[in-house]
């Protein structure tokens, strides 16, 4: 799979708690950009963090939280990861959902597989 230099990256920021259906939601989204066929896509967990609520979700001992920050990533082509949103909007109830420009340096290991 080629990924252009000139590409964009979608990131989603949501709760490790959120659901689509049965599926934790940012399964259901990776799930997706697979099936879409996008370039690839991971999942970063925080340590903390807040949304929209202001309510803080973090690791601390004292002050467990069950509902941890998630990060979804996915860089490929715009064209691609603009026939992307439509289907992420059918499975994302609340989050953050941002686009950036960016700058491809490598994808993969620069061999054909």
């Amino acid at each position: 799979m080629h990924v252009p230099t000139d590409a964009m990256s979608l990131r989603i920021f949501i709760g490790e708690n959120d659901k689509a259906g049965k599926l934790p939601l940012y399964e259901a989204i990776v799930l997706a950009a697979r099936e879409q066929g996008l370039a690839g896509a991971t999942v970063l967990r925080g340590a903390i963090g807040f949304g929209h609520s202001s309510h803080l979700h973090t690791t601390k001992i004292l002050r467990l939280s069950q509902d941890l920050p998630i990060v979804i990533e996915i860089v490929d082509a715009k064209d691609k990861i603009e026939a992307f949103v439509p289907k992420l909007d059918a499975i994302i109830g609340s989050g953050l959902v941002t686009l950036e420009d960016v700058k491809v340096l490598r994808y993969g290991n620069g061999q054909e597989t």
